[in-house]
C-alpha cells in the first residue's frame, strides 16, 4: 500500500475536476478527500467523497476493477475517513441532486483509508446542514448550537460552515486590499497594554511579571499615534479583548476587529465618506467572487439578498429620531438607540429607502467616549458616527480630539483618572493632524451580510462569558 505522502502526489484539485466535467469521461483521476456518506446496495456501494464545500458521488461496483471483498471494504469504511481514491470519472444520465457535482460521478478503481474516524460522530453532517424548519416540519434531527461548538472541528466540515468562512476570509482579503489600493499603510499594534485602551472598565486583567496587564479593547490610540507619526492613514486587522458580561446574539469577548484611522484636511466626513466607500467595495466583491458560497449559505439559512446604496445613505441622528418618534417610540434628544430601536430604525429606513447598509452621523455627545470630538456649531452634538448593516450596528466612529487641553477637559468631565490616560493625551503634545476612524466587527458584518442569526456562527472559536473551549 502507498504511504499517504506517495497516494496524494498525483492527486488533482476538486476543482479542476468540477471545472472540466465535459472532458471527464475515460479518464481518471486520484482524489484524496473525506467520506460523507455511504449506500450499500448489494454488489455495489456508492460513497459521498468530500473535499472542503464540494462532494462527488462514486460508486465502487465488482466487476474489472473491484472484487466483492473491495466492495465490503469500501462499505464498512467509517464516515469522515479519510481516503485517497483512484478511479474513472464518467458522465451520469441524470443529475445527482444530492451532491454539488451533479453531472460525473467517479467510478472507483482503487480505495485506500489514510486515517480512520472513529465509528461513532458526536454529530452527522446530514444533520447539521439541515435547515430547521425541514427539520421541524418532517421531525427530522437538527443540531444545536452548543452542541456544534463543542465539536466545532465537525461543525466546521459542513458545507455551510465551510462557505462562511471563506466568505469571512474574502471580507478580510477585500479590505486590505481596497485600503491598500486607496494609498492605507497596514499596522500592527500591541494586544497587552499597560491602561485600559477606551479608559472603561470592561477590560480584562492580566498578570504581567510583577504588574498587571490588560488586553487591548481597542487599537485605538496606536492608530492614533501613527497618525501623529505622519503615517496619515493606516488600518490594521487582529483581535479585539471586550470583558463584558452580555450573553447577547451579537456580542463576544474576543473578536477580530478591522480598524481604519486616517487624516483629512478639512471635514472629518471625508473619513466617513473613505470607510463607507470601503465597505461598498467589500460587499460589491462579495457579491461578485463569492456567490457559491452565499448560495450554499442560503440552502440552509434563506435571506434576502443585502442591498446597499451608492453613494451610502447617510442620515442625521436627529433625522432618525424623527423616524422612530413617527413609528410611535418615545425618546430623547440627547438618549443612545437601544438594541430594539436599532432593529426597528432598520426596517424603517429599508421601507423607506431600500438599502441594508447605512450611517448614522451626529449622535449626541452625553451618549459617546471622551476623546469623540464636540460638534463646532452644536455643543450637544458631535462629529461621531455609526454604519449599520440589516438595522444592526457594525462599525463605530468619530473625529478624535486631537488637542491635549480639549482631551483633557472631555476626560474630567467623564470622570475619568488622568494618571491612567497620561500617556494617551501625551501622544498629542507634539503635534497632531485632524484624524479620524473606526473599527469594524468582522464576525457581525460576516453575520449580516448572509443574514445570519448569531455571531458564533461566523466565529471559528468564539469566546463568550460561557464559553472558553475548545
Amino acid at each position: 500500500m502507498p504511504s499517504a505522502n506517495q497516494s496524494r502526489k498525483s492527486q488533482e484539485k476538486p476543482r479542476e475536476i468540477m471545472d472540466a466535467a465535459e472532458d471527464y469521461a475515460k479518464e481518471r483521476y486520484g482524489v484524496s478527500s473525506m467520506i460523507q456518506s455511504q449506500e450499500k446496495p448489494g454488489k455495489q456501494c456508492f460513497l459521498v467523497l468530500r473535499q472542503q464545500q464540494f462532494n462527488v458521488q462514486a460508486l465502487v461496483a465488482v466487476g474489472d476493477h473491484a472484487s466483492k471483498q473491495m466492495v465490503k471494504f469500501a462499505a464498512n469504511i467509517n464516515k469522515e475517513s479519510i481516503v485517497d481514491v483512484e478511479g474513472v470519472v464518467r458522465k451520469v444520465n441524470q443529475k445527482i441532486g444530492s451532491c454539488t457535482q451533479q453531472d460525473v460521478e467517479l467510478h472507483v478503481q482503487k480505495i485506500y483509508v489514510i486515517s480512520l474516524a472513529e465509528p461513532r460522530l458526536p454529530l452527522q453532517l446530514d444533520d447539521a446542514i439541515r435547515p430547521e424548519v425541514e427539520g421541524e416540519e418532517e421531525g427530522r434531527a437538527t443540531v444545536n448550537q452548543d452542541t456544534r461548538l463543542d465539536n466545532r472541528v465537525i461543525d466546521l466540515r459542513t458545507s455551510t460552515s465551510q462557505a462562511v468562512f471563506r466568505l469571512q476570509s474574502g471580507i478580510c482579503h477585500l479590505f486590505r486590499e481596497t485600503l491598500i489600493h486607496k494609498g492605507f499603510m497596514e499596522i500592527q499594534t500591541p494586544k497587552i497594554i499597560s491602561a485600559a485602551s477606551e479608559g472603561g472598565a470592561n477590560v480584562f486583567t492580566v498578570s504581567y511579571f510583577k504588574n498587571n496587564a490588560y488586553l487591548a479593547q481597542s487599537p485605538q490610540l496606536y492608530k492614533q499615534m501613527c497618525i501623529c507619526a505622519d503615517f496619515e492613514k493606516v488600518f490594521c486587522i487582529g483581535p479585539v479583548f471586550r470583558a463584558e458580561d452580555s450573553n447577547t446574539h451579537r456580542h463576544l469577548t474576543e473578536f477580530v476587529g478591522l480598524d481604519i484611522e486616517m487624516a483629512f484636511n478639512y471635514h472629518y466626513h471625508e473619513v466617513v465618506e473613505e470607510i463607507a466607500d470601503t465597505l461598498v467595495q467589500i460587499f460589491k466583491g462579495l457579491q461578485k467572487r463569492f456567490q457559491t458560497e452565499i448560495q450554499t449559505v442560503n440552502k440552509q439559512f434563506p435571506c434576502e439578498p443585502f442591498k446597499f446604496l451608492e453613494p451610502t445613505l447617510r442620515l442625521e441622528y436627529c433625522e432618525a429620531l424623527a423616524m422612530l418618534r413617527e413609528a410611535g417610540i418615545e425618546m430623547g434628544d440627547e438618549e443612545d438607540l437601544s438594541t430594539p430601536n436599532e432593529k426597528l430604525l432598520g426596517r424603517l429606513v429599508k421601507e423607506k429607502y431600500d438599502t441594508d447598509f447605512y450611517i448614522l452621523d451626529k449622535y449626541p455627545l452625553a451618549v459617546r467616549p471622551f476623546y469623540t470630538m464636540p460638534d463646532p456649531r452644536n455643543p450637544k452634538q458631535s462629529n461621531s458616527y455609526d454604519m449599520f448593516m440589516r438595522g444592526e450596528e457594525i462599525l463605530s466612529g468619530a473625529q478624535r480630539i486631537h488637542d491635549p487641553q480639549l482631551l483633557t477637559e472631555r476626560a474630567l468631565h467623564h470622570g475619568i483618572d488622568l494618571e491612567k490616560i497620561k500617556a494617551y493625551i501625551d501622544s498629542f503634545r507634539f503635534g497632531a493632524p485632524p484624524h479620524a476612524g473606526g473599527g469594524i466587527g468582522l464576525e457581525r458584518v460576516t453575520m449580516l451580510f448572509l443574514g445570519l442569526h448569531n455571531v458564533r456562527q461566523t466565529s471559528m472559536f468564539p469566546r463568550d462569558p460561557k464559553r472558553l473551549t475548545p
